[in-house]
């Protein structure tokens, strides 16, 4: 299964608005140019994933919202995908999805492997959530908008870490 994780564009800076919330902080213009980079990058690679789920924050909903043209996919929030999320809770969610959808392709006598998932969400959850579900040795540091692709075996419940590409190494 493939699993796609993104952390939101650029956002704005807490301390320069009035704010009753962390979840209220809206994406900046290059927030929005950074998701739509990186949209554009997800239809050149065929990106095709059957979900796509996202943090209940407006950043991250307003990238959602960017990235969900190119993805045709409607998004579904999660509100356990803030920047303060379990890491293993969001490994342990995405496990028992898999073995859900694995369950229903035998149902079904196909022999899919379970659609891929794209998730949209914060730093440090991001990064903390690429080390539960890989093997990478250290949680890696996410740029805005970037995403990490993983090959995930839902069998072993662990993936690989294919690739992690930001805007900027698409600008270089």
């Amino acid at each position: 299964m493939q699993l796609y994780i993104m952390r939101h564009g650029e956002a704005q800076n807490p301390a320069n608005y009035s704010l009753a919330s962390d979840g209220e902080r809206k994406l900046t213009k290059q927030g929005e140019f950074e998701a739509q980079l990186m949209a554009d990058w997800l239809t050149k690679m065929n990106v095709d994933v059957a979900h796509l789920w996202v943090s209940p924050f407006i950043r991250a909903q307003q990238t959602c919202a960017i990235i969900s043209k190119n993805l045709a996919v409607k998004p579904e929030i999660l509100d356990f995908i803030t920047p303060a999320g379990d890491a293993k809770h969001v490994h342990d969610f995405i496990d028992a999805f898999a073995l859900e959808q694995l369950d229903n392709s035998k149902i079904n006598d196909s022999d899919k492997d379970p659609q891929g998932v794209f998730i949209v969400s914060h730093m440090p959850l991001v990064s903390y959530l690429v080390a539960e579900l890989t093997s990478y040795q250290a949680a890696p540091i996410f740029a805005t908008a970037a995403i990490a692709e993983i090959n995930y075996d839902i069998k072993l419940m662990k993936g690989e870490l294919v690739r992690l590409i930001s805007p900027l190494d698409l600008c270089e």
